[in-house]
C-alpha cells in the first residue's frame, strides 16, 4: 500500500530543472530537455483585436514587413518592402532566382508587420496568412492602377542592382489578424 502511495505522489523536480514562472522541463526518451512554457498572454499579451479593415489600413502604412515561410522544413523569416493591394493581398518583389520564390510558390505563407513604441511597448501588429502566388513583374499593373514598383522602392531597396530580374509575390489574405499592443510590464 505504501508503494502505491509513493508511486502516485508527485516527484520533486531535480535541482536546476525548475523554470521561472512555474514552467518546468521534462526528459524525453532520447534524453532531450524540453521547456514547457506557460501561457502568460493574460499578463503581458496583446490587447484588443483590430477589425480587418483597420488591420489592413495599418499594414498598408508600414514600409517593411516580414515574410514567414518554410525552407527545408525549418521556419524562415525575411524582411521585405511591400505594399497592400486593393483586395488586402500583400505584394513584394524579389529576385527571380531566390530560394524564397521556390519555397513559397503555391504554399501557405505568413506576412507580418508591426509598429511598436520603443519607450512604452505600445503599438500594433498585423499578420496576413494565405497562399503565395509568384507573378512576373513585367507588365503587371494592379486593378487600382498602382505600379508594382511601389513594392520595390524606398530606403530598404537602395542597394538593389538596377538590372536585377524580379518577380512579384502576392500573399492572398485568407486570414488577417491584427492586435493592439498594451504597455509592457
Amino acid at each position: 500500500m505504501d508503494a502505491d502511495r509513493e508511486a502516485q505522489s508527485p516527484q520533486p523536480e531535480p535541482p536546476g530543472r525548475s523554470r521561472p514562472g512555474g514552467a518546468r522541463s521534462r526528459d524525453l526518451a532520447a534524453g532531450l530537455v524540453v521547456d514547457v512554457v506557460m501561457d502568460r498572454s493574460a499578463d503581458v499579451g496583446p490587447g484588443p483585436e483590430l477589425d480587418e479593415a483597420r488591420a489592413l489600413e495599418l499594414l498598408a502604412a508600414s514600409p517593411v514587413g516580414r515574410v514567414v515561410y518554410t525552407l527545408g522544413a525549418l521556419p524562415a523569416v525575411l524582411p521585405v518592402p511591400f505594399r497592400v493591394d486593393e483586395h488586402g493581398g500583400v505584394l513584394f518583389a524579389v529576385d527571380a532566382g531566390s530560394e524564397l520564390v521556390r519555397a513559397v510558390d503555391g504554399a501557405v505563407t505568413a506576412f507580418e508587420a508591426d509598429d511598436v513604441d520603443d519607450g512604452d511597448g505600445t503599438g500594433w501588429f498585423v499578420t496576413v496568412l494565405g497562399r503565395a502566388e509568384v507573378r512576373p513583374a513585367e507588365g503587371f499593373e494592379a486593378a487600382d492602377g498602382a505600379a508594382p514598383a511601389v513594392a520595390r522602392s524606398g530606403p530598404a531597396c537602395a542597394d538593389r542592382p538596377a538590372d536585377r530580374r524580379e518577380v512579384l509575390i502576392r500573399i492572398g489574405p485568407e486570414l488577417v489578424v491584427g492586435r493592439r499592443l498594451a504597455a509592457g510590464p
